[in-house]
């Protein structure tokens, strides 16, 4: 990568850095490789997060609760004879629940709930003659494992989001996990176990981070006290780097839905977007964490500037400034200028956002040219803050550029095709020669014979 294409230091107090991608910098037209490498990203060492993981997924199969308990001693302050939260404690979390928020999360259930109905695939059957048909027939998974982080902030909305698309899947089997807190007993956090209730998962356990992974993927065997918890299937939900790291490394003894990143905005804009609005939105993800990622992409350098000094000013007065200050000045974070709008959106494409805010004239014409990100807000009135709550999309999307191969949680998370093949007698006959064609050039002939036992095609 060209030096005048790399992000330009933090100077006179701006607020986050400037990649200048335009021709005039470069000196020549970026390839899709050199704009890769290019865009911002968070610079994270995931070796020592592998190690520790890997040490606590062995504890948690071969010692079951007993290194639950000591793990949540150890990162949780609190003290367990068992992982799973009482019914009566759901129940109380519920009846206590600011009836404002109740409301909110009533509404965001139901709006999701109404999106994951319309998102079931439908089974579809193919014919090749009389008497033979393949059909794909589509079935929920029997179990899944839904997981809600805790840390910097609380995150019932994560429980919709995790819990609506499994159900509409027809998943009957759910279990949550989210830290214990000691401020709050040794339970997670009240509005956690509230969600829950309102979306009736019944089976909740106070275990955090990789461990609550290894304890969906592997299951813990009951001692004492202790409730036992039974594998499951498919564990999804967001996490730091350490929750990342462990679905990364169960994968394959259970199916996970993407290993989640720090968030991040990307806002395609021209210049009439609103820089306010912009810089808003921005602030909005930086305040997630230190690693989140903000990114504006702009021809319009006057925009641009607009932007920073809104940044600026809204910084001052947001709740979470350290955060959002380390966030946007962090490597992952910077305003990208580019040629035209076209370069826009092969930038756009380039970075696959996790959220993609498209501020532009004719927004949604634009927004159909995008070909990567995990989810599109269309407009100056479609913010990413919408849709993590009451859009009725879902906000657990895919990072770190994976939007380019991968989707958003949805129904087919918590679904599996079965291909079911049904022929007759006759249908066999009318293609055995093939088969056997084929079987023998590939040297297995065997294959053939099976065909060949059933008296069809002599």
């Amino acid at each position: 990568m060209m030096d005048n294409a790399t992000p330009a230091p933090l100077t006179d107090g701006a607020p986050v850095r400037t990649l200048d991608l335009r021709r005039t910098a470069t000196g020549r037209h970026l390839s899709r490789a050199e704009l890769k490498a290019a865009m911002p990203r968070p610079e994270q060492d995931t070796s020592t997060a592998s190690a520790a993981v890997e040490d606590i997924i062995r504890r948690v199969r071969t010692e079951g609760f007993a290194a639950l308990a000591d793990l949540a001693h150890r990162f949780d302050g609190v003290a367990q004879v068992t992982t799973r939260v009482a019914a009566d404690e759901l129940q109380r979390a519920a009846d206590e629940l600011d009836p404002a928020v109740r409301t909110a999360l009533e509404e965001s259930i139901a709006r999701a709930k109404t999106f994951a109905e319309a998102q079931r695939p439908a089974d579809a059957t193919s014919t090749f003659g009389e008497g033979a048909t393949v059909t794909q027939r589509w079935v929920p998974v029997r179990r899944v494992g839904l997981y809600v982080p805790g840390g910097l902030a609380v995150y019932p909305s994560s429980v919709v989001m995790n819990a609506v698309p499994a159900l509409a899947a027809g998943v009957q089997s759910l279990a949550l996990a989210s830290p214990p807190q000691r401020e709050f007993g040794g339970l997670p956090h009240p509005t956690i176990l509230a969600a829950a209730h309102l979306l009736g998962i019944e089976e909740v356990h106070a275990i955090g981070g990789a461990q609550a992974v290894a304890a969906f993927a592997y299951g813990t065997q009951a001692s004492g006290e202790a409730a036992s918890i039974e594998p499951v299937d498919v564990v999804t939900g967001p996490g730091n780097v350490y929750v990342a790291t462990a679905k990364r490394l169960v994968k394959g003894v259970v199916g996970i839905d993407a290993e989640a990143g720090p968030t991040e905005i990307a806002i395609l804009a021209d210049e009439w977007a609103d820089a306010d609005f912009v810089a808003a939105d921005m602030i909005s993800q930086a305040e997630h964490d230190p690693h989140a990622a903000a990114v504006l992409v702009t021809a319009s350098e006057d925009l641009a500037d607009r932007v920073s000094t809104a940044l600026t000013e809204q910084i001052r007065t947001t709740k979470h400034h350290e955060r959002v200050v380390t966030a946007l000045a962090g490597a992952q974070s910077a305003i990208v200028l580019v040629d035209d709008l076209d370069a826009g959106i092969a930038v756009c494409d380039v970075y696959a956002a996790e959220h993609l805010e498209i501020q532009t004239r004719q927004a949604s014409s634009v927004a159909a040219r995008v070909t990567a990100a995990g989810a599109i807000f269309v407009g100056p009135y479609s913010p990413v803050s919408l849709g993590d709550y009451s859009a009725g999309s879902n906000h657990v999307l895919p990072t770190s550029g994976t939007a380019a191969h991968a989707s958003g949680l949805n129904v087919a998370t918590f679904m599996k095709a079965i291909q079911v093949v049904d022929y007759s007698r006759d249908a066999l006959g009318g293609v055995a020669r093939n088969v056997v064609a084929l079987a023998r050039a590939e040297d297995l002939p065997a294959h053939g014979d099976a065909i060949l036992v059933r008296g069809v095609g002599q």
